[in-house]
């Protein structure tokens, strides 16, 4: 996929998984799981075992039917390893400007981390595709992405760090492009038990409330 492709996939979707596993065959399934209801965009984090190997079975399983993204990345050596091992792009939980230039010189897209307000012009300004706001939820979660909102509104802001089934709504019509999400999709409690058939619930329940959301935003901009 060309990179602007890419990023018209992750801002249709508007919220990227964690999958964060403890092996390679559990992350699979999440993904088959999470895909089965509805989301096609799937983030696996450099801090799972052998990450990298589990980047490229998933780009072997699943082809062209799952958008994969490589999340925390800290540094333009890992970004480059997973973009090699089949990841279409990065997701840094910090601003690193190198990892930034190393994303644009091979044309990949790029969620860079930021937290306060000068990070977050800092990260767009360097080229970042979308600003991701995490820890979201220590700043005020949705009342912070509206504070941003205010004198960034160029800016495409992603919010991670605490969004729930119950909160994502909010999240969109405080004027987030998307979300990232970990353990309200994909727990630990359901990976021990091998309650997959949970996440794809899961799944069509978020992608639902994001549809939702954006409907009532379309009819009622000013909410």
């Amino acid at each position: 996929m060309q990179r602007y492709e890419v990023l018209s996939a992750i801002l249709k979707t508007g919220i990227v998984p964690v999958v964060r596993t403890a092996t390679a065959d559990s992350a699979l399934r999440s993904i088959e799981a999470i895909h089965r209801g509805g989301i096609d965009v799937v983030e696996i984090t450099m801090t799972v075992p052998g990450a990298l190997r589990v980047l490229e079975r998933v780009a072997d399983e699943f082809g062209d039917r799952v958008l994969l993204g490589a999340g925390t990345v800290l540094d333009p050596e890992t970004a480059r390893a997973s973009m090699l091992a089949g990841a279409a792009f990065f997701l840094t939980p910090t601003l690193n400007l190198a990892t930034v230039e190393m994303a644009r010189r091979y044309s990949k897209v790029i969620l860079a981390g930021a937290l306060t307000p000068a990070e977050v012009l800092e990260a767009w300004e360097s080229g970042a595709d979308v600003v991701r706001v995490l820890p979201c939820d220590a700043m005020g979660g949705v009342t912070y992405i509206r504070s941003l909102r205010a004198p960034f509104p160029q800016i495409d802001l992603m919010a991670i760090g605490g969004v729930t089934l119950e909160t994502v709504g909010d999240y969109f019509r405080a004027g987030a492009v998307g979300v990232g999400v970990s353990g309200a999709l994909i727990d630990s409690a359901s990976l021990r038990a091998g309650s997959y058939d949970v996440f794809t619930e899961r799944a069509r329940r978020f992608v639902d409330a994001i549809r939702r959301a954006r409907e009532s935003f379309a009819t009622h901009p000013a909410l």
